[in-house]
C-alpha cells in the first residue's frame, strides 16, 4: 500500500517534467500529537527537481488523499 502511494506521487512529479532523485520510506513513528485519531504514521521523504507548477499540483493531490494525514513541501536552496 505504502509503495503504491509513493509511486503515485512520484509519477505526478515526473508527469510534470520533474526528476525524483530520492524517495525513501522512514519507519513508522509516533506522532508528536494525535491527528484525526492517529497516534502513529509512516513518513516518506521524496527529493525532486521539477518546474514550479509541479509542487503546487503535488500539494493539491496530497491534500485531498485520504491516506495522507499531513504533508509538507520544502524548497531547498543551493
Amino acid at each position: 500500500d505504502l509503495q503504491k502511494l509513493v509511486d503515485r506521487f512520484r509519477s505526478v512529479v515526473e508527469d510534470k517534467g520533474g526528476v525524483v532523485s530520492e524517495a525513501k520510506k522512514w519507519d513508522k513513528r509516533k506522532l508528536a500529537y494525535e491527528i484525526n485519531g492517529f497516534k502513529e504514521g509512516n513518513y516518506i521523504l521524496m527529493q525532486f527537481e521539477a518546474p514550479s507548477d509541479a509542487p503546487a499540483e503535488l500539494s493539491r493531490l496530497l491534500g485531498i488523499n485520504e491516506d495522507v494525514i499531513r504533508h509538507r513541501i520544502f524548497r531547498l536552496e543551493d
